[in-house]
């Protein structure tokens, strides 16, 4: 069992930075492979991010690649998500989420999401 709680949302400009972090409990934090979505109003949730259980592969959206950076750190149960040159359209709830398996890019395939935080970009 996994329970993940994301901070770090926030309203911020156009073009600035947030930090989001994920704080995830239980002994095998390290063995999940770790997803960021997020699902703006009226839209479907979608894939962010994710890396894998070392850390060693991430993958991104394309929407996001080139702006966004996932990392973990297993020593501290913690999964970050770094953006810059945040746009309008980036605003959303974004979720934090632990697959025990390999990296996947949907929503039905991870077992434990928290419960999200709001991120605003103003124009």
């Amino acid at each position: 069992q996994v329970q993940l709680v994301e901070t770090g949302g926030g309203l911020v400009q156009a073009g600035g930075s947030l930090r989001l972090s994920c704080a995830a409990s239980g002994r095998t934090f390290s063995s999940y492979t770790m997803g960021w979505f997020r699902q703006a109003p009226g839209k479907e949730r979608e894939f962010v991010t994710a890396v894998n259980w070392r850390g060693g592969n991430t993958y991104y959206a394309d929407s996001v690649k080139g702006r966004f950076a996932i990392s973990r750190d297993n020593a501290k149960n913690t999964v970050y998500l770094q953006m810059n040159s945040l746009k309008p359209e980036d605003t959303a709830v974004y979720y934090c989420a632990a697959v025990q398996g390999p990296y996947s890019a949907y929503v039905e395939d991870y077992n434990y999401w928290g419960q999200g935080t709001q991120v605003t970009v103003s124009s």
